[in-house]
């Protein structure tokens, strides 16, 4: 059997050898290629019917797994929630978890019984499960919509939630940016430009979250999709039994305020983050562009090639050219009502700002007068059909597609041509539609950063510049600096921070520091805990645990060598961080510092807070020091280094000062290195006890 198998697939790679020969002989490589013809799209249809109560479902039959989904979709238009904005997600948040007839613990145990998923938002919801459990999984379902928990106690839970979710994300670069690029593109007062603050959230009660489910959750533009391992006739009584008695209600007709105009000429638009590690930059204008439109299809391929992947023009220019940032992109919205926006942008560093804002203008202008290459355009249109024909493998899609169909009033034969309308995309359709919905010319170019940092260089840009506040208010130009007191000096600010923290005698009698704290790394799902030791005058150990993997990471240094460990791999310190930690005198620096190695720069704030900036220089490497000009605590550092050919900051935020043997510790401490945030809680401080040399082996 083997032989045979070999044999066959000696024949095999011949007569694929002798095909390619004899297709090679017959190419003329003096023209170019016509594209082949597009692959015949067969798109399954899906089964409807409609209840008396207007919700309209579609079935898609599935019979490969045994299991199930339900989507529902209530298709209302976009809704101002003006002063009591938040209500919906409130209402989102309670959806799911209880029915009038069934407590919230007795609701979520049978679901985790059943091994099913139920979650709800404000106008949608989505279930599944194996198909055997299908009828229970629907009924759960249906009740949780017509009948939901909605109760003092719950909301006040969400209520709080919503308000510390809020606070959280007051230091967000990303998060700002989002609400400003909203707010200045649509208006406050538009669906897509209003945003949630705490004083709206405190303005919702629970009867205004009640009076919004009975006006907007109700069935009459419903769309429920069902794709799985169903029967259709089956399916159909089990849905008529459960959402039958979902009551109608009144109609919402759509009374939407026009958006904000686009810009009169370019501007960039920029608000000060001054815990700003990197500018989050947006270019962006207001686009009218329907599903449905003649240019749909081509603009797809404009936005593919100017920063809809990794090998766009941005990307290559931004990421690959000038490594500013981790990655360029672009995004052309679509929207029923008028509403939706072209943006392109990038995280860049705050030292290249300036650079990044000017480069991504050039390649937006580029893709506007230059002809596309013939690869750029074939490598676009094959990313889409490549994207197009693997997602037809998901059933899910199949019913996403017929929903697109009836929500968007597209002709029936939308997707069965697609592929054909996408690769019958020529490049002067690019650049007509660049130039039609890509308005650099009219655009607001966003940015978010550190204006202390950036604002200078933006300024020689020639871009004019507006102020605004992180909930896009206009406001005057920051100021980044006070006159300092005459009194204030360097030496002064390190003195009262010493006296701050417990005093010169207090605080000369600690020897070793023993830290244990719980580690939040944003983004993952992991809860490391550190364990950090220092002895006077340089040697440090921290290690990083998590249950059930043991050790993750270790950084050690002796007095004379050092290293780093990382899953089983050990690296030694560089000479340059060898010399930077044998520099140390001290675990308190200050009493160390001087005149001659700290400078006071200015009187600045941070979050509002007035604070100290002190630049320490040490064998030419520069960070910086920031500490409160009232009570004297440092509350900030701030560095820059290299690190694999980039340029990478990192902020420590200090604060939550306590007392452990008359001596001031801060026992939070949040990390922001390049794009990563990690928070240290402590949960425990040791002085002059549980600490050895060996530690530091």
């Amino acid at each position: 059997m083997k032989t045979i198998y070999i044999m066959k697939t000696r024949i095999v790679a011949i007569v694929i050898l002798l095909l390619s020969i004899s297709v090679t002989a017959q190419i003329d490589r003096s023209k170019q290629p016509k594209p082949g013809p597009a692959p015949t799209i067969n798109l399954q249809v899906p089964g409807e019917f409609e209840l008396k109560n207007g919700m309209k479902v579609l079935v898609v039959e599935n019979h490969k797994l045994p299991r199930v989904s339900f989507t529902l979709r209530i298709d209302n238009p976009p809704i101002v929630e003006g002063d009591k904005a938040g209500v919906s997600g409130l209402l989102g948040s309670m959806l799911g978890n209880g029915t009038t007839t069934i407590s919230k613990d007795d609701f979520n145990e049978e679901i985790d019984f059943l091994g099913a998923r139920l979650g709800f938002g404000p106008q949608n919801g989505f279930a599944s499960s194996l198909s055997k459990y299908s009828d229970r999984i629907l009924e759960l379902m249906a009740d949780a919509a017509i009948n939901p928990l909605l109760t003092e106690e719950e909301f006040q839970k969400e209520k709080e939630k919503f308000i510390e979710n809020l606070k959280a994300g007051e230091k967000s670069v990303d998060q700002v940016a989002g609400r400003v690029g909203g707010a200045l593109s649509y208006g406050t007062q538009h669906p897509q430009g209003e945003f949630v603050t705490e004083e709206t959230i405190n303005n919702v009660t629970l009867d205004n979250v009640r009076a919004f489910y009975q006006k907007y959750f109700n069935p009459n533009k419903a769309y429920l999709v069902i794709v799985g391992d169903v029967n259709i006739k089956n399916i159909q009584k089990q849905v008529k039994k459960r959402f039958g008695k979902w009551e109608k209600s009144i109609d919402i007709v759509a009374n939407l305020p026009e958006p904000n105009p686009n810009a009169q000429y370019t501007q960039i638009n920029f608000v000060d983050m001054p815990n700003a590690v990197q500018s989050n930059i947006s270019i962006t204008n207001n686009v009218d562009l329907k599903m449905k439109d003649p240019d749909y299809h081509s603009v797809l391929i404009a936005n593919k090639i100017l920063g809809g992947e990794f090998n766009s023009y941005l990307n290559m220019n931004l990421r690959e050219e000038h490594g500013y940032t981790y990655g360029a992109r672009s995004n052309v919205g679509t929207s029923r009502y008028n509403a939706s926006r072209f943006t392109a942008g990038a995280a860049v560093r705050n030292a290249v700002t300036d650079s990044a804002v000017v480069e991504a203008l050039k390649e937006i202008k580029r893709i506007k007068t230059e002809d596309v290459s013939f690869n750029d355009l074939k490598n676009a249109k094959a990313k889409y059909v490549g994207d197009f024909v693997l997602a037809l493998e998901r059933p899910q899609t199949i019913a996403r597609y017929a929903l697109d169909i009836k929500l968007n009033n597209l002709p029936k034969d939308f997707y069965t041509t697609y592929l054909a309308k996408i690769n019958a995309v020529t490049k002067e359709d690019v650049k007509r539609v660049a130039n039609t919905y890509f308005k650099d010319e009219n655009a607001k170019v966003i940015v978010v950063g550190k204006g202390s940092d950036v604002l200078e260089n933006l300024e020689k840009t020639g871009i004019p510049i507006k102020y605004f506040d992180k909930y896009a208010k206009a406001t005057e130009k920051p100021k980044f600096s006070k006159p300092i007191p005459a009194n204030v000096t360097v030496e002064s600010v390190l003195q009262d921070y010493v006296k701050a923290v417990g005093g010169k005698d207090n605080v000369t009698k600690i020897n070793t520091v023993l830290t244990l704290a719980d580690v939040t790394i944003e983004g993952t799902p992991f809860k490391p805990k550190a364990t950090i030791k220092a002895m006077a005058p340089n040697k440090i150990s921290m290690e990083m645990t998590i249950e059930g993997m043991g050790t993750i990471m270790k950084r050690k240094f002796d007095g004379a060598t050092g290293y780093e460990e990382q899953q089983g791999r050990k690296i030694p310190m560089s000479d340059k961080e060898l010399n930077n930690q044998k520099s140390e005198k001290g675990l308190f620096p200050e009493l160390h510092l001087n005149a001659s190695t700290a400078t006071l720069e200015s009187l600045t704030a941070i979050d509002g807070v007035d604070v100290y900036k002190v630049k320490v220089t040490k064998n030419e490497d520069v960070s910086y020091r920031f500490y409160d000009a009232k009570t004297g605590y440092l509350v900030r550092t701030e560095k820059t280094s290299e690190q694999q050919g980039q340029s990478v900051t990192t902020i420590e935020d200090l604060s939550n000062y306590k007392a452990v043997n008359g001596v001031m510790f801060a026992h939070t401490i949040k990390l922001k290195v390049g794009p990563q945030a990690i928070t240290l809680n402590t949960t425990n401080v040791k002085v002059n006890e549980g600490v050895t040399d060996a530690d530091f082996n």
